[in-house]
Parts: structure tokens; sequence; C-alpha cells
């Protein structure tokens, strides 16, 4: 038994939807490996557990594995609005949701985050970022005030399987943005930050308040 098997064996399991969906994403999808899986699921709904919040908004739904472990902890009048640009996966994602008792808790928003971020209404006491690793500070920048002060922001994939610690080729534009991205939220004074070596890393950001950055260099 492996050390991942060992800890999978002594948390909670992840259901059968989640196990069904899983199985699914890999007999039918391209990057399989690319949705959160159990143990990070798991973690993705402890810390809704802990912060309790009303609204969640998902930058990068992918198969939806993720949105759904996060609603499973929302409270009873709470929501999660996820954001996916590839519209060839918007039937996967909608069945996945349709199967669910949570899908009436659910907004699945299809397009370019960019464009969608700024319509949202409201605020979001957590947001999750997993798309587009081109776009993460760009991303950052578009809801951090859209996150009231003891809002959390998860950013995940932010190791990006090592190659934070190399200088990445000219044409590697998913990894200098993840380095930016690491690089710019070490700088904002706005916030307390910590990476769980999690996967691939997953980054817990806290929002301390809507001040100015005072290490921003824009």
């Amino acid at each position: 038994m492996t050390l991942e098997e060992y800890i999978l064996n002594h948390i909670d399991e992840e259901g059968e939807q989640l196990s069904r969906l899983s199985r699914n994403a890999h007999v039918n999808l391209l990057r399989p490996r690319m949705l959160s899986g159990h143990l990070q699921g798991r973690i993705l709904k402890m810390l809704v557990r802990m912060q309790r919040p009303q609204r969640i908004l998902e930058i990068g739904t992918y198969t939806g594995y993720a949105t759904l472990c996060l609603a499973e902890a929302l409270p009873e009048n709470g929501e999660i609005h996820t954001i996916e640009i590839d519209d060839e996966l918007e039937d996967f994602i909608r069945k996945q949701f349709e199967d669910s008792p949570l899908k009436d808790k659910i907004h699945l928003h299809t397009g370019d985050a960019l464009d969608i971020i700024p319509q949202l209404k409201g605020t979001f006491d957590m947001v999750f970022i997993d798309a587009d690793k081109r776009l993460y500070s760009e991303y950052y920048d578009l809801i951090f005030d859209k996150v009231p002060v003891g809002g959390i922001i998860l950013a995940d994939n932010t190791l990006w399987d090592g190659k934070v610690l190399e200088k990445p080729a000219a044409a590697d534009k998913q990894t200098t943005g993840i380095q930016n991205f690491n690089e710019k939220i070490k700088q904002d004074t706005r916030i307390e930050k910590v990476i769980l070596p999690l996967r691939d890393g997953l980054t817990i950001i806290y929002k301390l308040d809507h001040g100015h950055n005072e290490n921003s260099k824009n």
C-alpha cells in the first residue's frame, strides 16, 4: 500500500456519483488527470465546511468534479457559479450536474471568464481558480474586489509539476503565468497566503483588506 492509498483509505469516501464521474472522464475525455480527484475533492469540501461561504465562484469547471465537491458543503441557501470556456464539455458537465441532488445550487456559465466575471453581480465568499494558467494574474485582479474581507481565494496547480523551479522556455506561457502569479501574490500586502504541496500545488489566500497593494507594480 502506498502512502496515497493509505490516505484515501482513511478519509471520507468520494461517493458513488463522483466515482462514476471520474470513471466517465477517464473513458471519454482527453486529459482526465486534470480533474480534482478524491483527496483534493475532500479538501475542497472541508474548506467550504470550515469557511461556510454563501456564494462560491469557480473559474474552470472542466468535468464539474470540483464543483460538486464545493457544492456538497454549501449551506442550505448557498450557491456556486462556475465558468467553463470549452463549450464542447458543456453536455458532459450538464449531465453531471443534472444527476446531482445539488443541481439547484449550481449555475454553469459557458464562455471566457475574462468576459463573464465582470458581468456577475454581488460578492463571492470563496473563489476557486483552476483555468488557463497564463491568465491567473488577470483572474485574480478581476475577482479581488468581488471577495469580501475574510473571504478565501483558492488557486490550483501553483507548483505546476515542479516547473516553477525552472526558467521556462519562451513559448511556455503557462509556466510563466504561474510563476508571475506566485510572485504577484507573494508581494500583495492585502492578503495572507500559503501553498499546500497537494498534488500540483494548492494556494490558499485569505483576504485581509480592500486597500491599495503597497507592493503593486501596476
